[in-house]
């Protein structure tokens, strides 16, 4: 399972409209990013309260990368990212 994977099986069990949800990973030099698009309304269900979905997201998927000596970063897009 890789990174964008595994961001869209753990988004898509929080949100309420899991068919609006678009995960793209995209190569930035010797990194990998992990986008999240959802629903506006979706959005601080990815968070969470005080941002603990996401930082628990992002901490799994930095060791994983880490792991096999790679660097990965997950970002939630908004609507003023677009």
């Amino acid at each position: 399972m890789g990174y964008g994977e595994f961001v869209e099986y753990c988004v898509k069990g929080l949100v309420a409209n899991p068919e609006a949800v678009d995960i793209e990973v995209i190569e930035e030099g010797d990194a990998y990013v992990v986008r999240i698009k959802t629903d506006p309304e979706d959005v601080g269900k990815v968070i969470g309260k005080n941002g603990r979905l996401i930082t628990a997201i992002r901490s799994i998927v930095s060791a994983a990368a880490e792991k096999k000596g790679e660097k990965a970063f997950v970002k939630v897009l908004t609507d003023s990212d677009e």
